[in-house]
């Protein structure tokens, strides 16, 4: 089980926990401790697999895929993986490890097998039901915020995600939430939405439509591709099957977290 839930990401996970709920109340004690990391070995099998939950192996885990679903239902509801993705970030940035003066924006389609919130056609999928995930990371592709859709235009996520970033400890000082400038490709080409961004004190960096391609954007832009590859590493992602929207989208934030521990390691 150590393999699925490392050490260092169970330090991080424990301490936001909500106590279980037991008939309607809630408890804590031993029962938590003993349950929670065998429930957080059944999610992230299941988000790094992309096997049913009814597939955990229960007794190489430590739980049944029911009982992990459950506590990803719980622990999404009550929050947790915003919490330790922008506890994470926070050591990044204490570390040395952002650079949020220029960050990156954009979005990939996924299918949807069940339908759902946030589904809707796919117009690179011949219109099959999809969903989006939506992400702007910093100029080193670390993910600061991610955003599920039924398929939106990616200019209509730009500032939902851009004040969604959370405001970033780790140094003395105010926290850090906005960039200095916003890197986007021609999808995001509306001066309504470069002006929304100077408000902000943001400088836009967006591609024009029916400009020639070699503008350079790209050399700065790319680290946001890289961040969906890694995302869609975890096979859970590649295609929708909650048909809970909140479900899927909790997914998608403990995989930025795992991927910003990851980097947090690779420093060290």
């Amino acid at each position: 089980m150590r393999d699925l839930v490392p050490d260092d990401l169970w330090a991080r996970i424990a301490p936001i926990l909500p106590p279980l709920r037991s008939g309607g109340i809630n408890i804590r004690g031993d029962a938590g401790q003993t349950t929670a990391p065998p429930a957080l070995a059944g999610i992230l099998f299941v988000l790094r697999t992309g096997a049913a939950w009814r597939d955990v192996p229960r007794q190489e885990i430590g739980c049944s895929g029911g009982t992990a679903w459950r506590r990803l239902r719980d622990w999404t509801e009550a929050g947790v993986w915003p919490r330790l993705h922008a506890a994470i970030l926070a050591e990044l940035r204490k570390a040395g490890l952002l650079e949020m003066d220029d960050c990156a924006i954009d979005g990939s389609h996924v299918r949807s097998l069940k339908g759902g919130a946030h589904t809707g056609p796919s117009p690179v999928d011949r219109g099959r039901p999809g969903s989006k995930h939506h992400i702007v990371v910093d100029r080193r592709g670390t993910p600061l915020a991610v955003s599920l859709t039924g398929g939106k235009h990616d200019v209509s996520q730009l500032i939902p995600l851009i004040d969604a970033i959370p405001r970033i400890r780790g140094l003395r000082g105010r926290p850090r939430h906005r960039p200095q400038r916003l890197y986007a490709d021609r999808g995001y080409d509306f001066d309504k939405y470069r002006r929304l961004l100077r408000r902000r004190g943001i400088a836009p960096k967006i591609a024009r439509r029916g400009a020639p391609h070699g503008s350079g954007l790209g050399k700065t832009r790319w680290v946001v591709e890289r961040t969906f590859a890694w995302l869609h590493q975890f096979k859970r992602l590649r295609i929708r099957y909650e048909m809970r929207a909140d479900l899927h989208l909790g997914l998608l934030q403990l995989a930025c977290g795992i991927i910003c521990l990851r980097n947090l390691r690779a420093a060290f």
